[in-house]
């Protein structure tokens, strides 16, 4: 790895910044270890059944669409204010998404000394013959490369259905984990069935949806870790894919998928910020689950890959 693409990846984003640095005092420092932390300070809002409890409604609405590191801490420590290396139950914690699960292991990682970016993309071990919109954290290894982890899925004594996995989920084999470049590569060729990539359960697929990874996968490679619901540009199809795109489009979303397969720095960094229908704008439409659609503007410069 060279010098620039490392200092870019131990940088935080603003979406990244976890804000004071006294509330990270005491943490672990491994990748491993920062996982765990993390599995414990998190729920997904869709397997609070896996732990056997159920969020208030107001909670499951409104925690996935906190945007920043800073933020989710700050409700971490509201819902219980002991150091974040303490126990939580499990209505103890930030209720999210697999995104969030990303973002933070992310930002512990590059505050702990390691480059460490998050990947848009697809799951193949949630649901048989399914490509599950997943993200997963990608952090640098001095002697591997690039590894993904998937943080959600560390095992945890107080769940009661656990995940069935036959692979360590803290290091998830690429063919488990397509990167969303990937699944429209897929897509595109024939290789694939673009109705086998969504969300399980809810009973949403399509190119479209693939259309949208592609572009926030960019961004994410450039810094700018956006909600899973957010669009802008080339990738925004709408909320059911209503909004189709032009042969243009589709060569400029073919291009952006090689790009982010490969993962080049220079090239993933020269493509975002070259290409205004692929970089973050300053406002974003968000396709929010409960509030309906509606027009975000973000903190810090996305131009600049830090949105």
């Amino acid at each position: 790895m060279l010098p620039a693409e490392r200092d870019f990846y131990l940088a935080q984003s603003v979406h990244s910044d976890p804000g004071s640095a006294e509330k990270l005092a005491g943490l672990p420092q491994g990748p491993d270890e920062l996982a765990l932390l993390v599995r414990h300070l998190l729920i997904h809002r869709e397997e609070t059944g896996r732990f056997g409890c159920a969020l208030p409604e107001s909670r499951y609405r409104s925690e996935a669409e906190t945007r920043y590191v800073d933020d989710i801490l700050d409700i971490v420590l509201r819902l219980d204010d002991a150091p974040l290396t303490a126990p939580r139950r499990p209505l103890d914690r930030f209720a999210g998404t697999c995104r969030d699960f990303a973002l933070l292991h992310c930002a512990l990682l590059r505050h702990s000394g390691t480059p460490a970016r998050i990947r848009c993309g697809y799951a193949t071990y949630f649901a048989e013959g399914f490509h599950d919109d997943h993200w997963l954290t990608e952090y640098w290894h001095p002697e591997r490369g690039w590894i993904l982890s998937d943080p959600q899925l560390v095992p945890d004594v107080r769940i009661e259905s656990p995940y069935e996995l036959d692979f360590d989920p803290l290091d998830v084999p690429r063919d488990r984990f397509l990167v969303a470049g990937e699944g429209w590569r897929r897509c595109r060729s024939g290789e694939a069935d673009p109705k086998t990539f969504g969300v399980s359960v809810l009973g949403l697929m399509g190119l479209w949806m693939v259309r949208a990874n592609v572009v926030r996968d960019l961004a994410a490679l450039n810094r700018a870790e956006v909600l899973p619901w957010d669009s802008w540009g080339v990738g925004d199809a709408g909320r059911d894919g209503e909004k189709g795109t032009d042969e243009a489009g589709l060569a400029l979303l073919d291009e952006a998928a090689r790009a982010t397969v490969h993962a080049d720095f220079d090239e993933v960094r020269a493509l975002y910020r070259d290409t205004p229908s692929l970089r973050v704008p300053e406002t974003v439409t968000s396709y929010q689950s409960y509030d309906g659609e509606c027009e975000i503007r973000l903190r810090g410069d996305p131009q600049d890959g830090e949105s």
